[in-house]
């Protein structure tokens, strides 16, 4: 094995992965040497990723499953929700996995390496990146780009940590039962006695969903807990008696407004670790893959890796305003979701939490929510009171 690349790729996840994507679909990168070092076996459909899109992305091939009507109910406000022009998408994990590794196995300038990283940094001289192994082995290049959180996230005064844990269960069952046209957004008609609380319903088929009991707390729950309540759900709420459970999965995404380091020196910084997970959502798929444009185009130019856009700032200070809201309990997550769909376009709510509103869509979305909490939280977070 080379001990000098001009790019590692640490962790195959899936920001590593849609980075290496980009990368072997670009003829800039054709003549360079990227190494991939993975400690995992990427042979099991670990997770599920759920993203909106207007048009077919470069994973579209890979979509197993998508929605044009999605539902939404509360006990504040339910409905179906139009979220034309856009597709609410569904990507399988070992789908994934599989797409990109096949894909890179037609370039010779891509190796691939198992094995456990201890440390990440740059050389004394700053002239590139070292990446060290378990094993003792120093790996050099010209940039690293990281995707492995080695540390817990630090959370400073005035900043809050939220996790968005849940557990999904793939049923199938014996008579049909779903719609597979439209899929259940969120349910908050669920217990909220942790918090933000919701379930999801992702029908692939007439006898086939992803159920995934969802929650947005600062705790997590014990084991048995997300069984009970995904059993309680389907039996009350879906009516389904006789089903079996196909896969099984369980996640924790953080979701804070803490800042996380988009690059130092060499080191370039993607997905979690690059703070790719919106604090406000946990949706994180979508904003790794423009993360991943945004570096093949500026790799490409030689222009600054870490640039922040205005939108994301203004994106930044709204997750922040609201995990302030959740955090200090002065509304409930359920309300909160209930009277912004309820009041606002479906669609221009996606653009919203995608970052990309407008500042007209902005004002709407703030009027649709008790304004005095809001402005309160928001003047907080402008002029905190240390």
């Amino acid at each position: 094995m080379e001990k000098k690349y001009d790019y590692i790729i640490a962790g195959a996840g899936c920001a590593g992965l849609s980075l290496l994507m980009r990368m072997i679909n670009d003829p800039f990168f054709i003549e360079k040497k990227i190494l991939v070092i993975e400690s995992a076996v990427k042979n099991t459909n670990d997770r599920t990723w759920c993203f909106w899109e207007t048009e077919p992305g470069i994973f579209e091939p890979i979509v197993h499953h998508q929605w044009k009507q999605l539902d939404f109910f509360s006990n504040y406000f339910s409905g179906s929700l139009d979220i034309h022009p856009y597709a609410y998408k569904m990507i399988q994990g070992i789908d994934f996995y599989q797409f990109v590794m096949n894909a890179a196995a037609a370039y010779k300038n891509v190796s691939w390496l198992h094995a456990q990283i201890k440390s990440i940094n740059n050389s004394s001289d700053l002239a590139n990146a070292q990446v060290a192994l378990e094993d003792g082995t120093v790996i050099v290049a010209d940039k690293v780009f990281n995707s492995i959180l080695f540390a817990p996230i630090k959370v400073a005064q005035h900043q809050f940590y939220f996790q968005q844990h849940f557990k999904g269960w793939l049923i199938e069952t014996t008579k049909p039962c779903f719609d597979a046209s439209k899929a259940t957004f969120m349910d908050f008609r669920v217990g909220q006695e942790h918090g933000t609380t919701f379930m999801y319903v992702l029908p692939v088929s007439a006898n086939k969903a992803l159920i995934e009991y969802t929650l947005f707390t600062e705790q997590l729950l014990e084991k048995s807990a997300y069984d009970l309540a995904l059993k309680n759900y389907i039996n009350d709420f879906l009516k389904i008696h006789d089903y079996r459970i196909v896969h099984e999965e369980f996640g924790i995404i953080p979701m804070t407004n803490a800042p996380l380091p988009r690059q130092e020196g060499n080191i370039i910084y993607i997905g979690i670790a690059g703070g790719q997970a919106k604090a406000s959502s946990g949706y994180a798929f979508k904003f790794i893959q423009k993360r991943t444009a945004g570096i093949i185009e500026s790799l490409k130019n030689g222009n600054p890796l870490s640039a922040i856009s205005f939108s994301a700032r203004k994106g930044h200070l709204y997750d922040s305003v609201l995990l302030r809201v959740l955090h200090e309990r002065k509304l409930n997550g359920d309300l909160i979701f209930a009277s912004i769909f309820k009041n606002v376009n479906a669609a221009d709510v996606l653009t919203f939490l995608d970052n990309e509103s407008s500042l007209f869509t902005d004002l709407r979305i703030m009027n649709s929510v008790p304004t005095g909490v809001f402005l309160t939280a928001a003047i907080k977070e402008l002029i905190p009171i240390k």
